[in-house]
C-alpha cells in the first residue's frame, strides 16, 4: 500500500474479505480511521513494521465480525491515541487485555462475543481516564466485579453480560456519577440490590440468584431516571415492591420468573403511562388484574401468564390501542370471550390460553375485528358456539405476506432478539410432540401466523372462510365438537405446515386436494367419522397410524398402517393420547421480542408445545434497548 502515504481513512467494512490482517495497512503513517469489520479475515490479529506516525495517528478501530483467533495482542497498547476500539464477536481468547486501558485517550471499548476468560484485573490505571463505554459481555469472564471499575469517573455504559461473574454488586460503583447503562444478565451474582441503580436509564439483572433489594433510602423521592428494569428470573419472593410504583419514566418492566406472590397493585397505575412493556409472567400472582390501563396509550405488551389470577379481563384494555401482545395464559379468569379486544388494531399476538373464558367468539352485533391478528391461542377453556362461515374474513393479517405494504413485520417492530442489531424480541422456545419425538425450537420465525382453538366445546361446521388464510402456518381445532365436512378450502392454505382436527365428530372424506399441501409434514385426523380414501401424497403417506385412528372408515391405510385396518388402540395408547390432548400449544413473548429482553415453529396437531422460556417476542424480540451503540451507527467518517 505504498501508494496510499496520505490515507485518513479506509472502510471495507461488510464485504467478504478473507485472509489474514492487511498488516501493510497499518504502515501508512497518515491513517487515522480503520474500519474492517463484517468480513471473514482470519488468523491473529497482528501488527509489524508499525510506523511511528500510525502509532501517534490511529485513532478509530473497528474489526469486529469475523474470525480473528488468539490472544489481544499487547502491541495494541502501542497505539497511544486510540479513542474507539471494537474487537467484538471474533474468537479471540486468552486473559482481560488490562494493557489496553493504560491508553489515556480511550473512550469506547467493545470486546463482546468472544472467548476471553479469567478475572478481570485492570492493573495500573488513571482515575481521568476518558473511558465511557466498555463491552465485555458473550465472554468466559469470572471472579468478582472488580472495585476498580469505579475509577472510570466517566463510564456512561458497562456490559457485563453472559460472563461467569459472582459475588455482589459492588457498592463503590455507585461512584460513577455519569453510568447509564448497566447490563449483568445471566452471571451468577446474588444478594441484595442497590438502590442507587435507579437513577441509570437501563438496568438488566435477569438470569441470576439476586434475592432482596435495598431500602431505598430516600433514592426514590427524587426524579429517577430508569426507563428499562429487567428482574425476571432471580430469587426475589414476596409481595410486589411498592416501589416501583414510583419510577415514573419507565418503560420495560421485566419481573418475570421469580417467586412474587400477593396482588398487582394499583398504584402501578402511576407507571403504565410511559410503559411499553409489562412482563409478569411466571410468578404467583392472585388476585383481580387491576383496572389500571385508561392511560396505558403506548403499552405494546401485556403478558401476565402463568399466575393465579382470577376475576375478569380490565375493561380498561380497550384503551392500548397500541397493544401487539396480549398473554394471560394458565391463570383462573372467568369471563366471556373478550371480543371487544378485536378493535385493537395492532393486537398481533392473543394468548388466553388455560383459563375458564366461556361463550361464543362470534358476536353478531360486534364491529369487525382482530384485523392484525398473527397468532392467536384460546385453547383449553369453555368457549361453545358455532362460528359462521364468513367468521374468518376480517381476519386480514393472516391473509398478507409477510412485508406486504400494511403488513406487520417482526423486523420493524419496536421489540426484537438479544442482540439484532440493536434490536430485541421477547420469545419463547417452545417443544412440539410428534410421532412421539419431542422437538425444542428455540425461535419463532416471524412468517408464522397460528389458530389454536383445541379443548373447547365449539360445533357446527369448520367455517369456509378458513380458506382465506393463507398466510396460516398451523391450525390446531383438535377436541372440539365441529361437525360436518372437512372444508375444501383448507387446500387454500398452501403454507399450512400442521393441521390437527382429531377429536371432533367430522365426516365425510379427507379432501384429496389437501395432498397438495407440500409444506404440511404433521396431520391428525384421529377420532372422528372420516371415511373412503386417505389421500395418496408423500405427505400423508409419510404419517404416523395414530394420525387416523378411530375412523373405521378410512380406507387406503396399508402403505401407513402396515395392514388394512387401523387397530384399535392399546390402553397405554389411550393414556398417551388423553396425556398429549393436554398440551396443544403452549406458548408465548418477547421478547421477544422482550426480552431485551427476543422475541424468535410451533403448534399444532399431535403437536404439542410447552412454553419454556422468559419472555415472548427475547430471542427473537425484545424491544429496542435506549442508546446501546452498535457497529452500523459507526461507519460514518468520525
Amino acid at each position: 500500500m505504498s501508494g496510499f502515504q496520505n490515507l485518513d481513512y479506509f472502510n471495507a467494512g461488510a464485504n467478504s474479505f478473507s485472509g489474514s490482517l492487511p498488516k501493510s495497512l497499518f504502515t501508512i503513517p497518515s491513517l487515522r480511521w480503520v474500519n474492517l469489520e463484517g468480513n471473514m479475515f482470519k488468523g491473529p490479529i497482528e501488527f509489524r513494521n508499525m510506523s511511528s506516525s500510525s502509532i501517534t495517528r490511529l485513532q478509530y478501530l473497528f474489526l469486529a465480525q469475523n474470525k480473528f483467533d488468539g490472544p489481544i495482542p499487547e502491541s495494541l497498547s502501542q497505539y497511544l491515541n486510540l479513542v474507539e476500539l471494537d474487537l467484538s464477536f471474533n474468537n479471540l481468547h486468552g486473559s482481560f487485555p488490562a494493557f489496553l486501558f493504560t491508553i489515556p485517550s480511550l473512550q469506547w471499548v467493545n470486546l463482546e462475543g468472544n472467548q476471553l476468560k479469567g478475572p478481570v484485573e485492570f492493573g495500573n490505571m488513571s482515575s481521568s481516564s476518558s473511558l465511557k463505554f466498555l463491552n465485555l459481555a458473550q465472554n468466559e469472564f469470572n471472579g468478582s466485579i472488580p472495585e476498580a471499575v469505579s475509577q472510570y469517573h466517566n463510564l456512561e455504559e458497562l456490559h457485563l453480560s453472559f460472563n461467569n461473574f459472582v459475588g455482589t454488586i459492588p457498592r463503590s460503583l455507585s461512584k460513577l456519577a455519569k453510568l447509564e447503562y448497566f447490563c449483568l444478565e445471566d452471571n451468577n451474582m446474588v444478594g441484595e440490590v442497590p438502590s442507587w441503580l435507579w437513577r441509570l436509564t437501563m438496568v438488566t439483572l435477569s438470569n441470576n440468584s439476586f434475592n432482596s433489594f435495598e431500602e431505598s433510602s430516600g433514592v426514590l423521592d427524587i426524579e429517577t431516571q430508569v426507563q428499562w428494569l429487567d428482574l425476571s428470573s432471580n430469587s426475589f419472593q414476596g409481595p410486589f415492591p411498592h416501589w416501583i410504583c414510583k419510577l415514573r419514566s419507565l418503560e420495560i418492566l421485566i419481573m418475570s420468573n421469580n417467586r412474587f406472590n400477593g396482588s398487582i397493585p394499583p398504584c402501578l397505575s402511576n407507571a403504565t403511562v410511559s410503559l411499553t412493556d409489562l412482563l409478569l409472567r411466571n410468578n404467583s400472582f392472585s388476585g383481580t388484574l387491576p383496572d389500571i390501563f385508561a392511560n396505558a396509550k403506548k403499552l405494546l405488551s401485556l403478558d401476565v401468564s402463568r399466575n393465579h389470577l382470577d376475576g375478569v379481563l380490565p375493561k380498561s384494555l380497550i384503551h392500548c390501542k397500541a397493544m401487539q401482545l396480549l398473554n394471560v395464559r394458565s391463570n383462573k379468569i372467568k369471563d366471556k370471550f373478550p371480543s371487544w379486544l378485536g378493535s385493537l388494531p395492532s393486537l398481533h399476538v392473543l394468548i388466553l390460553r388455560s383459563n375458564e373464558f366461556y361463550g361464543t367468539l362470534y358476536q353478531p352485533h360486534a364491529s369487525i375485528g382482530f384485523q392484525s391478528l398473527r397468532v392467536i391461542d384460546v385453547s383449553h377453556n369453555d368457549l361453545t358456539g358455532t362460528l359462521p362461515s364468513f367468521y374468518f374474513s376480517s381476519w386480514r393479517e393472516m391473509g398478507r405476506l409477510t412485508g406486504e405494504d400494511g403488513n406487520f413485520r417482526l423486523s420493524d417492530a419496536p421489540y426484537m432478539g438479544k442482540v439484532l442489531n440493536a434490536t430485541a424480541f421477547f420469545v419463547d422456545s417452545m417443544e412440539i410432540v410428534n410421532k412421539g419425538v419431542e422437538t425444542e425450537f428455540k425461535r419463532i420465525n416471524e412468517e408464522n401466523k397460528i389458530i389454536n382453538f383445541a379443548g373447547n366445546r365449539f360445533s357446527g361446521n369448520i367455517p369456509e372462510s378458513i380458506g382465506l388464510l393463507k398466510e396460516l402456518r398451523h391450525l390446531n381445532l383438535s377436541s372440539n365438537a365441529f361437525s360436518g365436512n372437512i372444508p375444501q378450502s383448507l387446500a387454500n392454505l398452501t403454507k399450512l405446515e400442521a393441521l390437527d382436527l382429531s377429536l371432533n365428530q367430522l365426516s365425510g372424506q379427507i379432501p384429496q386436494e389437501l395432498g397438495s399441501l407440500s409444506f404440511m409434514s404433521t396431520m391428525n385426523f384421529s377420532y372422528n367419522f372420516l371415511e373412503g380414501p386417505v389421500p395418496k401424497s408423500t405427505q400423508f403417506q409419510g404419517q404416523n397410524c395414530s394420525a387416523f385412528m378411530e375412523n373405521p372408515k378410512l380406507n387406503g391405510l396399508e402403505e401407513i398402517c402396515r395392514e388394512t385396518r387401523v387397530p384399535s388402540p392399546t390402553t397405554q395408547e389411550s393414556n398417551d393420547l388423553s396425556e398429549a390432548e393436554e398440551q396443544v400449544i403452549n406458548w408465548i413473548a418477547a421478547g421477544i421480542a422482550y426480552g431485551p429482553g427476543v422475541f424468535c415453529g410451533l403448534v399444532i396437531g399431535h403437536i404439542f408445545l410447552s412454553h419454556k422460556h422468559e419472555w415472548w417476542f427475547m430471542e427473537t424480540f425484545r424491544r429496542k434497548k435506549p442508546k446501546v451503540v452498535t457497529r452500523s451507527a459507526r461507519t460514518s467518517k468520525h
